[in-house]
């Protein structure tokens, strides 16, 4: 008999765990007088909260951790506010069930906001420095922007202790916070305490890597996927193209997306579409876009985003029209607050502001600051002034505390030679108590990024950094550029570019990449031009709107582009040579160099080899510490 209850029990169970309905198994262990512990914590998860809170009652058992484990589990997930009081309410039971698993489950569901309270009862209980529950602890602060108490509690768990879920909940948590830095730093803690890792982990160091745009770092942790297995994944291989697309290598992001196959995703399609969105390239994208519809892939909002993203960088106001339409008419979606602010900022761009204020007057969302920012900064570069003053009382009206909008007013002021509406621009920022944000760059040497702000004092390397710039200045001025403003020559990206040539950041002829937190200033960007030819090498500037790439190839000279052979061949006449052969070998030694780096291989291999080769156990190749 008793083994009969038995088979009874365990085919029930087979069937509820199934997805059957869990009401037969009550039945067969009412019918068998079974007491089976398992059978019955199977019944609290699969029960609706309130059958399950009537069972917990009525077990014929004093209920234990699993039992308590499963009947949260289906309370707290169906009902999420109900986390809270039901605390409350197994306190008031018995404290001591409340082990790493029960707890585990109500932090899983607890609202953001819980967490210091959660977190002191968990140290009361013994249980903060617990793995599991010490993981969902690290969740909850991130959940509720607390990055830096997350890091602390991560830090209070013994190393011996720290799983591959403590380190993937911490590497998530700060990058999703914009911790970026300590998300790598964690990330490479994991890697030298050979804690295996997850694809979590590298999805979470892969966005830290992308919010810095350091491609070092994107290499390193790429050749590690490859190492590991992973690279295939498609949840990693996403984030390695969204990481290449922000560190502005768009043809490695296109590379890692071709090489994911059939695993490609939506979410890959749109990581891939934004990478050239940011770029302004526009044929790219809309090619894209058709590729993927001929795959069966189904638009959303993101990819039109993405889209339109591509027209408003690249100033294309009658395609953002076009596909805001297309959004519309063909597809069924209706356009967003950030769709319509980017076909105001493609008219901006291009002097279009009456039509882009129609856009942001008459479209059905509010205007937010954004909107009005992008016409504002439209109307400064056109030098609209009277344009520029309505948007700017219309920005200051919704935020008054947009430091932006004072500046840019009174550049189009100064501009204007209105110095008495300058004042007044400085003056009413000032007195609203307003400050103007500090400009940041950083450029990324040997997998460390380095930060500068404007009129850098504390760099250890600040004489030879200065040393470096004032050479750059006097050479550019030789070639004809003029520095309106000496305020001008100590901008943070300036700074950067000058240590990132003493120290080597890149091999000679390779692209120089820097990272601002604002935007380039137009003097900065004209002193790039020159200093690309000055230093032989591309110079990649991403900004908080878009790309620049400042080409060797070319230069500015009485409004006409010419050519670096042509640049030779002035430079050679200069010296008295006069040989065509000469030119015409670097010509062709500069084709020779892009056609070397456009020529098809496999990146998953090279990278790959290259990881091998490095070994990838020196600690400080993940180092992401900045030096100030």
């Amino acid at each position: 008999m008793r083994a009969a209850a038995a088979y009874l029990t365990a085919a029930a169970s087979a069937a509820a765990t199934a997805g059957g309905d869990p009401a037969a198994l009550h039945a067969v262990l009412v019918k068998t007088a079974s007491s089976s512990r398992a059978a019955y914590n199977l019944l609290l998860s699969r029960y609706p909260p309130s059958l399950s809170e009537r069972l917990l009652s009525r077990l014929p058992f004093h209920p234990n951790a699993a039992s308590l484990t499963s009947y949260l589990a289906s309370v707290s997930s169906s009902s999420p506010s109900s986390a809270l009081p039901l605390l409350r309410r197994v306190l008031g039971m018995s404290p001591s069930l409340l082990a790493d698993g029960p707890l585990s489950s109500l932090l899983r569901s607890m609202p953001p906001s819980a967490a210091p309270h959660v977190h002191a009862l968990a140290f009361k209980l013994s249980l903060s420095s617990s793995p599991f529950s010490a993981s969902c602890l690290i969740t909850l602060y991130s959940r509720s922007r607390s990055p830096l108490a997350a890091r602390h509690l991560f830090d209070e768990i013994p190393v011996e202790s720290r799983d591959t879920v403590c380190y993937s909940s911490t590497i998530v948590g700060l990058a999703q916070n914009g911790c970026y830095e300590e998300s790598l730093s964690v990330f490479a803690d994991m890697h030298s305490n050979a804690v295996d890792s997850t694809m979590y982990a590298l999805s979470g160091a892969l966005r830290a890597a992308a919010g810095l745009a350091a491609l070092e770092q994107t290499w390193g942790i790429h050749a590690h996927a490859v190492i590991v297995g992973l690279d295939g994944n498609v949840a990693v291989g996403t984030a390695l193209v969204d990481a290449y697309g922000k560190a502005g290598v768009v043809d490695d992001a296109g590379k890692v997306f071709e090489g994911l196959g059939d695993n490609r995703n939506l979410i890959t399609w749109n990581a891939v579409l934004a990478a050239h969105a940011q770029q302004g390239d526009v044929q790219t994208v809309v090619g894209l876009f058709h590729q993927m519809a001929e795959m069966r892939f189904a638009p959303d909002g993101l990819t039109f985003l993405a889209v339109l993203t591509a027209c408003s960088n690249a100033g294309a106001a009658s395609e953002a029209e076009f596909w805001l339409e297309t959004m519309q008419s063909s597809y069924n979606l209706k356009p967003g607050l950030e769709h319509y602010t980017c076909v105001v900022g493609a008219m901006a761009r291009v002097g279009r502001l009456e039509d882009a204020k129609s856009v942001a007057c008459t479209m059905p969302c509010k205007p937010d600051a954004a909107v009005w920012r992008t016409l504002l900064m439209g109307s400064v570069v056109h030098r609209k002034v009277d344009m520029a003053e309505a948007m700017g009382q219309r920005l200051l009206e919704i935020d008054p505390n947009d430091d932006s909008a004072y500046v840019m007013l009174a550049n189009i002021y100064s501009a204007a030679g209105k110095m008495d509406e300058m004042a007044g621009a400085w003056t009413a920022m000032r007195d609203r108590g307003v400050r103007k944000e500090g400009g940041r760059s950083w450029i990324e040497v040997r997998g460390q990024v380095h930060v500068f702000v404007a009129n850098e004092r504390r760099h250890e390397q600040l004489p030879e950094i200065l040393n470096k710039l004032n050479e750059l200045i006097q050479e550019v001025e030789k070639l004809g550029y003029k520095e309106a403003d000496e305020g001008f020559w100590h901008h943070s990206e300036r700074l950067a570019l000058a240590y990132g040539l003493i120290s080597g950041a890149v091999p000679s002829g390779k692209a120089l990449r820097i990272v601002k937190n604002l935007r380039i200033c137009a003097h900065c960007h004209e002193f790039f031009k020159y200093a690309s030819i000055v230093i032989d090498r591309l110079i990649v500037v991403r900004d908080v709107n878009r790309y620049h790439t400042i080409k060797k190839v070319t230069r500015v000279l009485s409004g006409l582009i010419v050519p670096v052979w042509g640049l030779m061949a002035m430079k050679i006449l200069n010296s008295n040579e006069s040989s065509t052969n000469y030119i015409g070998s670097q010509a062709l030694a500069s084709e020779a160099e892009l056609d070397k780096w456009k020529s098809p291989g496999s990146i998953r291999t090279l990278v790959a080899s290259w990881g091998r080769s490095l070994g990838l156990h020196n600690r400080g190749w993940y180092s992401s510490s900045a030096n100030y």
